[in-house]
């Protein structure tokens, strides 16, 4: 079985607040250890690239807010990743940033520390609707952060930006979606907030918008970076052509991917083709300790593993996947996929040609029923 590209994913889980939305891992400081933490996710390299033989094809520092960082910090962060593995010549490297946590200086000296790609976190361009979401920064502050990322010296930027906001109506949204256009990303990271449990949101419920207004944000929206030239590649990513985001495409492709840093997981296929997932310790006091780098809940996923994670990423791209990519992968045959594949493109969910499997339009408005047919 052969091994899929290497990625590396880098977890920085500190932020200036915590937002009543995020289910994330990441954790309130008014001071990062970054020294400290650098020594460790460092010392965590190592061990996680011991007896590897693949480059790393792309790195994402993600969060937290990475941004919090000093440049001297991500500096030293990728110039040890540098030393201690092998980097492709042209690796994505992605860092997320927010706004309200950088500036023109900041961002030019994480481009020149290595990195080719910002993800901001902008979230809304609307002063009231980034209030009601908790945000530390308002709309001057994200449009001064879009102009510093495309000044940066990056070779490209996203910009993440969410709708069905509290109180926000399809022309709010709209509006939004516009100013983010304005910005000339490459790259859109536009999808609707969903209220998860264990944030803010889930016990104390914001009004959210009815159903027709999402419909009808969502249809208009569609139309509008469509006629931006913006291809969406992605349930929720939207890409001029040819800057679709490389490390997601990996996580959505069923690649591998190293993890370092609190709460960060990972996927490995050994040379061996056994495919293991692990998580590292979430809480960073726990990570810093001695031994506390430790890979956390490995487990090797067994060939029903393996055929539902593979579909639950691969059916989120417009694309889908080949016979040849989910047999590579997987190790499986494609014949596993069998009866449901023949159901489900009878019932118009998906469709089956020369170049693979996808989701017709219908089945993507109803991708976790398709995916659950495959479980």
């Amino acid at each position: 079985m052969p091994q899929p590209p290497l990625s590396l994913y880098i977890h920085l889980p500190w932020c200036e607040r915590k937002c009543p939305y995020c289910d994330f891992n990441s954790h309130e400081t008014a001071e990062v250890p970054e020294a400290a933490y650098v020594d460790a996710l460092l010392e965590d390299l190592a061990g996680e690239y011991a007896g590897q033989d693949r480059p790393l094809a792309t790195v994402f520092i993600g969060g937290g807010t990475p941004s919090l960082f000093s440049v001297e910090a991500i500096s030293r962060l990728l110039g040890g990743m540098r030393d201690i593995t092998q980097v492709a010549p042209d690796a994505e490297i992605t860092l997320e940033a927010n706004p309200g946590s950088t500036d023109n200086e900041k961002l030019r000296g994480f481009a020149r520390a290595g990195v080719t790609r910002f993800s901001l976190g902008i979230q809304s361009f609307d002063d009231q609707a980034l209030k009601a979401l908790g945000r530390i920064h308002n709309s001057s502050t994200a449009r001064e952060a879009a102009r510093a990322a495309r000044h940066s010296g990056a070779a490209s930027f996203n910009l993440d930006l969410m709708h069905g906001l509290p109180g926000q109506d399809a022309s709010g949204g709209l509006n939004d979606l516009r100013e983010a256009l304005a910005q000339l990303p490459q790259h859109l990271s536009w999808y609707q907030l969903t209220i998860e449990p264990n944030t803010r949101f889930y016990n104390e419920r914001p009004a959210l918008p009815v159903e027709d207004v999402l419909t009808t944000l969502e249809d208009q929206g569609t139309r509008l970076l469509e006629a931006s030239g913006f291809r969406r590649y992605e349930v929720s990513a939207w890409a001029l052509p040819g800057q679709e985001c490389r490390h997601n495409l990996n996580y959505w492709e069923f690649g591998d991917y190293l993890a370092i840093g609190a709460g960060a997981h990972g996927k490995v296929t050994g040379a061996d083709g056994r495919i293991l997932r692990y998580a590292k310790t979430r809480l960073p006091a726990d990570y810093l300790r001695p031994g506390g780098r430790s890979r956390r809940n490995e487990r090797e996923l067994n060939a029903a593993d393996r055929r539902g994670e593979f579909l639950l990423n691969a059916l989120r791209l417009r694309k889908g996947f080949t016979r040849e990519l989910f047999e590579t992968r997987t190790a499986l045959a494609f014949g596993a996929l069998e009866p449901q594949l023949s159901e489900l493109v009878r019932e118009g969910l998906l469709e089956q040609d020369d170049l693979g499997v996808r989701c017709t339009a219908r089945g993507w408005a109803f991708l976790d029923e398709v995916v659950a047919r495959f479980l």
